[in-house]
């Protein structure tokens, strides 16, 4: 057994482009362990997908982690039963059947009423005039914080994602995230005071009904904004900016050679908005000849399995009709994101297609830059249309 072949980074470069080291890192050896990051990083799709199940070693239980010293302990940061029994009892607000008979008329309502303010413009900034607010007020009603607003929303959100991903340990981000959590507590608190209909599929319902403790009630919740805001809202942006850049491949999405859902799915694989889940080593472990000890930090680099040539044709481009199947975009394994059907219903169904039917004639007015490597997306998308 030997000790992980060391990779330096630059955490600035890293955030504004990881896939070049990433791309060296894959080169260099199955696990890398990062100084930077004090992390073993497994870069190799097929050594995530399948070392990702083993939660026995790879565990999601990590007390002394950013995510639940900043957030509390939620479903993701537990396994076994203790994970299973807090899925299912939110399954009533994800579940396909939900999607399909209630979410669905509700996420069309709101992006209508958010198009309706838009159309007359001319021009935007597609990621805080349109995605941010899409995918705010969808959280705010998946939650049942409807005492939030979707800027709100997304604030929180983007706090608590920086506090989750503050490995360098900035103090005023670690500030920003717990000013984050507070501000989200006290929406909780004022909305379980209030009746709660017995037709209301959010999450704070289903979870009340459900017994569960308030404890891990408010963790959960903070969960679903930590994830269910920036993620889709990135999606959303990127995947229309991804169809700009290449028209060919929005033709082909418009005259039904392709679907939004492939649109989606293909942009997801190639910029990975969750690039990165972390693991706690829980036992002594040997993988691919290197030694990982207990309490080891492991991050399993999403970002950099969908983008290995061993599984993709053109793993560096946008290729919607490239076969993306094994991308793990959504995780894989007992922790495989609950929010899926949710995210694919909201992106694919609504978001892009109403954004394009809207605005036909839309186009790029500039440059869209990119951040992050834990969570990566586009931080302005550009565009203007011609008003009638």
């Amino acid at each position: 057994m030997a000790q992980a072949e060391h990779y330096e980074i630059d955490p600035a470069a890293f955030w504004r482009d990881p896939y070049p080291d990433l791309v060296r890192m894959q080169a260099l050896a199955p696990v890398v362990f990062v100084p930077q990051l004090q992390a073993y990083l497994i870069t190799s799709r097929d050594d995530i997908f399948r070392e990702e199940k083993k939660v026995e070693v790879f565990s999601s239980v990590q007390p002394d982690g950013l995510m639940t010293k900043l957030m509390g302990q939620n479903m993701m940061r537990k396994d076994g039963d203790a994970h299973q029994s807090e899925r299912r009892a939110i399954f009533p607000t994800v579940s396909p059947k939900t999607v399909r008979d209630h979410w669905l008329a509700a996420f069309r309502a709101l992006t209508t009423e958010i198009l309706a303010g838009l159309v007359s413009r001319g021009s935007c900034d597609l990621v805080q005039d349109y995605a941010t607010l899409v995918s705010g007020e969808a959280l705010k009603r998946i939650t049942g914080l409807t005492n939030m607003t979707a800027r709100d929303m997304d604030l929180v959100s983007q706090q608590m994602i920086d506090g989750c991903a503050n490995y360098a340990g900035d103090p005023a981000v670690e500030r920003r995230c717990h000013a984050a959590t507070r501000q989200i507590d006290a929406c909780i608190t004022a909305r379980l005071d209030q009746p709660i209909a017995a037709e209301d599929r959010s999450l704070l319902a289903v979870q009340s009904r459900a017994g569960m403790g308030e404890q891990a009630l408010r963790a959960n919740i903070k969960l679903a904004i930590s994830g269910g805001q920036n993620e889709p809202r990135d999606a959303i942006a990127g995947t229309a900016w991804a169809l700009l850049t290449h028209p060919d491949q929005l033709a082909d999405v418009q005259n039904g050679k392709a679907t939004w859902l492939q649109a989606f799915e293909e942009y997801a694989r190639w910029i990975s908005p969750i690039g990165m889940s972390p693991r706690r080593v829980a036992q002594p472990y040997e993988l691919k000849g290197v030694t990982l000890e207990p309490e080891n930090r492991v991050f399993l680099m999403y970002g950099a399995g969908n983008r290995d040539t061993a599984h993709f044709s053109h793993p560096d481009e946008f290729d919607l009709h490239q076969n993306c199947a094994a991308a793990l975009s959504f995780g894989a394994g007992p922790h495989f994101c609950a929010g899926a059907w949710i995210s694919k219903a909201l992106i694919a169904q609504v978001a892009l297609p109403m954004l394009f039917e809207a605005l036909p004639d839309l186009e790029l007015a500039g440059e869209a830059p990119f951040g992050g490597w834990a969570f990566r997306g586009p931080l302005s998308v550009p565009v203007r249309w011609s008003v009638s």
